[in-house]
């Protein structure tokens, strides 16, 4: 509240004093008048005063809590939950999103959200307590999330987590549609769960953020949470298996997570975790359907919104838990109802579809190690985001691990992208031709992830070039002797083939003592120089095999 002071009294003072009078003018009229004026004055003060007294206390509290907040900031923005406040200019169109009260004068007020006791607190409580703030509910369903909310996380979450590009993609003439691939691979942490995370954080009581929190996974929300936990001083503790992947442990250790290994499994690092939060009084985090959480995701339906004019669909991963599927969906479905949102899965782990026939979320699926898909399918998802997919989401398809490697193998030719499964799988229903009905309109393609470990990566790309006709490898027969070699040698140069590999084997072939196995691996440009290749050496060689994928 701003206060008046000492010296505004003193200019209200010079500027109400009138000028002194000529000296041909009657005394008695100008102290009359002088008299009024120094009444006046003094009513003035009193009401100061006054006001200082009754509002003096509150306007000092608050002026060394917003200081203490300012010298506990670490960004150079700051954060706005918990902590330095650096207002920014809205966007005219979305000013409708917010109250009267929250821009005023150029200054927006922020929304303390407090979490005590259990970290995740459920979307429908949360909602019922912020029902009255808006005449306007929700089209699709205001019990779980409001377009609101996810409005003020927008705002606030501009000095934690960047905006991504939504770019217009060189695939869009390849596949018959105009595609934009909304980047949030390009996140510090290489996710979307930035988002949620940083928003979810903020939105800690500031006694909790003191103690902190302590999770038990070593996936992509591990990642986040180690990252914008130490940005916001907050202490924070992840437990992981002993066969976790030391690139994964070093990557959260460098964030400024203090990681500890511990047990077998899964379930002994989740245990110890929830032991440990108990006895010391951290706060267990596991990604879960909670209010913070789905409004920080949400902000990414928002964001593409702004970016792409006339959208006809969205295409998204659905993942284990279906945050980012229904969150990101809540704003779109509000701005426009008739654009299409599309969730994908893996063929081996459809999870939501199966849970759409039965009518109910699944219980916790067991823990898989799969290197290509865990992102995807470790996790369950809660009631809340169950049934906000259910009445957001126009259409669920299923794609091959085939499918994800070929999209991850495209994203890098095409567009520089090096990204996981999770990142990908949304592509790969283009691919795989499951959404026919989008020929022709204008999409977007969310690559939410892009955190694959080296060793893995160059395996998916070399089985991904396999399918894609441009790794091949062939065998036949010849005669022991170095001129067929050549000869063979000098029809793969002319063919333009890049030999990759080249083997030779003599003591198991029985047909003929004096003939020799030749087995080469040879590099092509695209799936016609394959079929031509194949056509030419099957004519020339009567022992030419090549050896399918």
């Amino acid at each position: 509240m701003l206060r008046p002071k000492v010296q505004g009294l003193c200019q209200v003072e010079s500027v109400l004093r009138p000028p002194p009078p000529p000296p041909s003018s009657s005394p008695s009229h100008y102290g009359l008048v002088g008299f009024l004026l120094r009444l006046f004055i003094f009513a003035v003060g009193l009401l100061i005063s006054f006001v200082e007294r009754v509002f003096g206390d509150n306007g000092e509290e608050e002026g060394q809590q917003v200081h203490q907040r300012s010298d506990s900031c670490r960004h150079q923005d700051g954060p706005i939950g918990n902590g330095c406040i650096r207002p920014r200019a809205i966007n005219p169109e979305r000013l409708k999103d917010f109250g009267e009260d929250e821009y005023l004068e150029k200054d927006v007020k922020t929304w303390e959200m407090t979490v005590t006791g259990h970290s995740e607190t459920m979307l429908s409580n949360v909602l019922n307590v912020t029902e009255h703030r808006t005449n306007r509910p929700l089209e699709t369903d205001s019990r779980y999330v409001r377009f609101e909310d996810i409005s003020a996380a927008a705002f606030k979450i501009q000095n934690g987590v960047q905006k991504t590009p939504c770019t217009y993609s060189r695939l869009s003439k390849q596949y018959g549609m105009d595609l934009y691939l909304k980047k949030e691979y390009m996140h510090y942490t290489g996710s979307v769960k930035e988002r949620g995370v940083w928003y979810l954080l903020t939105s800690l009581s500031q006694e909790q953020q003191r103690k902190g929190v302590i999770l038990a996974s070593d996936n992509n929300f591990s990642k986040a949470v180690a990252h914008h936990a130490t940005e916001l001083h907050i202490p924070v503790f992840i437990i992981v298996p002993t066969n976790t992947s030391p690139s994964k442990v070093k990557t959260c250790r460098e964030y400024g997570a203090m990681v500890i290994t511990y047990g077998n499994g899964v379930q002994d690092s989740q245990s110890h975790a929830r032991k440990l939060a108990s006895e010391n009084g951290y706060l267990y985090l596991q990604e879960e359907d909670s209010a913070p959480y789905l409004a920080g995701l949400g902000t990414m339906g928002l964001e593409l919104y702004e970016q792409v004019n006339k959208l006809d669909a969205v295409i998204l991963p659905v993942g284990g838990a279906c945050n980012l599927l229904a969150g990101a969906a809540a704003p779109i479905k509000h701005l426009n109802p008739g654009i299409t949102i599309i969730g994908v899965e893996p063929e081996n782990h459809p999870i939501l579809p199966q849970s759409l026939k039965v009518g109910q979320p699944p219980v916790d699926s067991a823990y898989t190690n799969h290197r290509l898909c865990r992102e995807l399918a470790n996790s369950s998802f809660g009631r809340n985001t169950f049934q906000m997919t259910k009445k957001l989401i126009d259409k669920v398809v299923t794609v091959k691990e085939e499918d994800i490697l070929l999209a991850i193998l495209r994203l890098m030719e095409y567009e520089r992208a090096t990204v996981d499964a999770e990142g990908a799988i949304g592509l790969a229903a283009v691919i795989a031709g499951k959404l026919p009905e989008l020929k022709g309109k204008r999409v977007v393609i969310v690559v939410c992830s892009g955190n694959m470990e080296v060793p893995l990566m160059r395996q998916c790309l070399d089985r991904a070039l396999v399918l894609d006709k441009k790794l091949c490898k062939f065998s036949l027969q010849l005669a022991d002797c170095t001129g067929d070699i050549a000869k063979l040698l000098e029809i793969l140069a002319r063919e333009e083939a890049r030999v990759l590999d080249i083997s030779q084997e003599r003591a198991f072939v029985t047909s003929d003592i004096f003939s020799v196995k030749v087995t080469c691996v040879i590099e092509l440009r695209d799936r016609m120089q394959s079929l031509q290749l194949h056509k030419m050496l099957s004519e020339r060689y009567a022992t030419f095999t090549w050896l399918e994928q």
